[in-house]
C-alpha cells in the first residue's frame, strides 16, 4: 500500500492563518505580506524601544502593561489607540522635551509585523532573549475572548483635567516615564561604554530623575 505524504504548507497558507486568528480570535485588521501586518491606529497604537530598555521597563512595571511584542532588538508595547498621538504631549509633560531618546510610536496607518500566534495556555515558549535576531513573537500575549482594548495603557482622566475615578486601564503616564527614563539610561550606558568612562552627568540627568520620581509615585 503506497503511503501518500501531504504537499507541504506554502508560507502563503501560513500567513492566511496567521491572518484569520488575528481577524477572528481578536478582531484586529490586518495587511497582508508577507509578513502578515497589524494595522495600528485602529484598535491600539504601539510604543517602540530598544528590547534591553523594554525589559527594564517590564521588570519596573510588572503587569502594569499591555501585550507585549519582540522583533529583533526591538520590543513593542500596545497602548490604547490614539496614544501614538499623545506621546510628545507627555514627554513635554514630563520633562523629557528635546532630549534624544530612541522612543518611537505608530499609530494611524501603520503597520507592525505580526507576531506568531500564542501558544495554547499551558506550553511553554522556553527562554527569549531579548535583542537576538528572529520572527516577531509575544513576550505577553493578548487574550482572545477577552476586550484586549479595555486593558491597554491609557491616558487617564485626572491628567487630562477631566474629574472621576481613575478608569481600570494601566496608566499611559506611567508607562511612558518609565520607557523614557529607560531609554534614556540605556543611551548613558552606551555612550559611557564607548568613551569608556563613567555615565555623564548634566544633560538629561533632571530629566531623569524626574521621570523616575514619577514612575515611582
Amino acid at each position: 500500500m503506497a503511503l501518500t505524504v501531504p504537499l507541504p504548507r506554502s508560507p502563503l497558507d501560513g500567513d492566511r492563518a496567521l491572518a484569520r486568528w488575528y481577524e477572528q480570535e481578536l478582531g484586529w485588521v490586518t495587511a497582508p505580506g508577507p509578513p502578515v501586518q497589524l494595522v495600528t491606529g485602529l484598535r491600539f497604537d504601539v510604543l517602540e524601544l530598544p528590547a534591553t530598555a523594554g525589559r527594564e521597563v517590564l521588570r519596573r512595571l510588572g503587569a502594569a502593561t499591555g501585550p507585549v511584542a519582540l522583533m529583533g532588538r526591538r520590543m513593542r508595547m500596545l497602548v490604547a489607540a490614539g496614544g501614538a498621538e499623545e506621546l510628545p504631549g507627555l514627554l513635554d509633560w514630563l520633562e523629557w522635551g528635546g532630549i534624544s531618546l530612541d522612543l518611537a510610536v505608530l499609530g494611524a496607518d501603520g503597520r507592525m509585523t505580526a507576531p506568531a500566534a500564542p501558544l495554547p495556555p499551558g506550553r511553554p515558549a522556553g527562554p527569549i532573549a531579548c535583542g537576538a535576531p528572529g520572527p516577531a513573537v509575544w513576550l505577553r500575549a493578548p487574550e482572545p475572548g477577552r476586550e484586549v482594548e479595555s486593558s491597554l495603557p491609557a491616558l487617564r482622566p485626572p491628567l487630562r483635567g477631566r474629574a472621576g475615578a481613575e478608569g481600570a486601564a494601566p496608566c499611559l503616564a506611567r508607562l511612558v516615564a518609565v520607557a523614557a527614563a529607560e531609554c534614556h539610561r540605556a543611551r548613558l550606558l552606551s555612550a559611557a561604554r564607548a568613551r569608556r568612562t563613567g555615565p555623564a552627568a548634566g544633560t538629561g540627568a533632571q530629566q531623569l530623575l524626574t521621570a523616575q520620581r514619577f514612575a515611582s509615585s
